[in-house]
């Protein structure tokens, strides 16, 4: 009768976790050989394909869209990224991006912060946990709101009741669309924000324009129309072009389930489509001088941008809030030029922080001082 001891069950483990690794490998080597016939940078090592390129820009304090505007420029329109077994395809194709952008996906906090299944890495249990809480706290606020809605209480004509009145009975969708607006509506703003206060303060003649644009619309009044927000034209072409050279949130994918034929490459299904508006903002076959701060790009009579210029996505999983969003940034701006001077304060670097949303380094510091206006 063969006996076990534990020297035989770890042994068999050993054994078991060896041909699992084997398997997997060749599951590796199997997807390089089905991807490997697309353009892309050489792997960095068979089993973490690009990630240790990746970590080394993160280490370095580096931004990773830099990278990939690189991997573009070098590799063309279409590139391979490897990560494991995963494949990641890069696309700065219009016509690529106008057929993929469409494309329905989950979002992720929906399917990730419902699971109660635990995870051997704290950190990821951490923010499950944050993720049911914030969604749990929703749900309550939604039911608090509709019971005052049904019992025919005066309620503030606030987000909340509007999503509740644009979802219908689909109470997912009502949660959803509060977690997006919670989480999504703030920062990016911000940080929309403090890169246009930056550009403006490193182009004079463009603040003294669009100061002049929020004095001839705006003047002294105290409160901002929806009918006067309309009218700043140039003030909208000012926050267009930061979101083209710093686009706050820089990047959406789509899982690509089926084969597709991109500018003459075929590509089976299984991948994960890249896009970047921040990489296509970027590029000189897009926007001429792209690094130069220019507003004039996105003029009334200029050419519009062709499914080269998306900081909120589009199609049907666009940015629930952008309508929003940009009102806010139009207005808190607009009330920021009218009363106040500011100019940065030398020495700078303006940096980019990569934090999967993009902010400015150090921040943005300026000296400020009331306006005298003319009476």
């Amino acid at each position: 009768m063969l006996r076990w001891t534990a020297a035989h069950v770890l042994t068999f483990l050993f054994f078991l976790l060896f041909v699992a690794f084997l398997v997997y490998c060749l599951y590796i080597k199997y997807r390089h050989i089905k991807y490997d016939h697309i353009p892309g940078p050489p792997r960095d090592s068979f089993l973490l394909g690009h990630s240790p390129s990746f970590l080394k820009v993160m280490r370095n304090g580096g931004i990773v869209q830099d990278k990939l505007l690189e991997w573009s420029e070098t590799y063309g329109p279409v590139y391979r990224i490897n990560i494991f077994h995963f494949v990641l395809i890069g696309v700065t194709c219009p016509d690529t991006t106008k057929v993929n952008i469409y494309l329905f996906y989950h979002m992720l906090h929906k399917h990730q912060c419902k699971g109660h299944q635990k995870n051997p890495i704290p950190f990821i249990n951490e923010v499950r946990e944050a993720c049911r809480l914030l969604r749990a706290t929703g749900a309550q606020w939604i039911h608090d709101r509709k019971t005052a809605i049904q019992n025919g209480d005066d309620v503030p004509k606030d987000i909340l009741t509007q999503i509740i009145k644009t979802a219908g009975q689909d109470e997912e969708l009502m949660v959803d669309n509060f977690v997006t607006f919670f989480i999504a509506g703030q920062e990016t703003t911000a940080n929309q924000l403090a890169f246009c206060v930056m550009e403006l303060g490193r182009h004079p003649e463009i603040m003294e324009k669009v100061k002049k644009e929020v004095d001839d619309v705006i003047g002294m009044k105290m409160d901002i129309r929806y009918e006067d927000l309309g009218q700043l034209t140039y003030l909208s072409q000012v926050l267009k072009e930061t979101l083209r050279l710093y686009s706050t949130v820089p990047g959406t994918s789509r899982d690509i389930l089926e084969d597709m034929v991109i500018d003459g490459i075929r590509i089976p299904g299984g991948f994960t489509c890249m896009l970047s508006s921040y990489v296509a903002g970027r590029m000189e076959k897009f926007f001429k001088d792209p690094l130069i701060f220019d507003p004039d790009r996105f003029h009334p009579d200029a050419p519009k941008p062709y499914y080269c210029y998306y900081p909120f996505a589009l199609g049907p999983r666009s940015c629930l809030g952008q309508n929003f969003a940009q009102m806010e940034a139009k207005v808190v701006m607009a009330k920021l030029l009218q009363r106040f001077d500011f100019t940065l304060v030398p020495g700078q670097s303006f940096d980019i922080l990569d934090t999967a949303t993009l902010r400015p380094k150090g921040g943005v510091l300026c000296s400020i001082r009331h306006r005298k206006h003319s009476q």
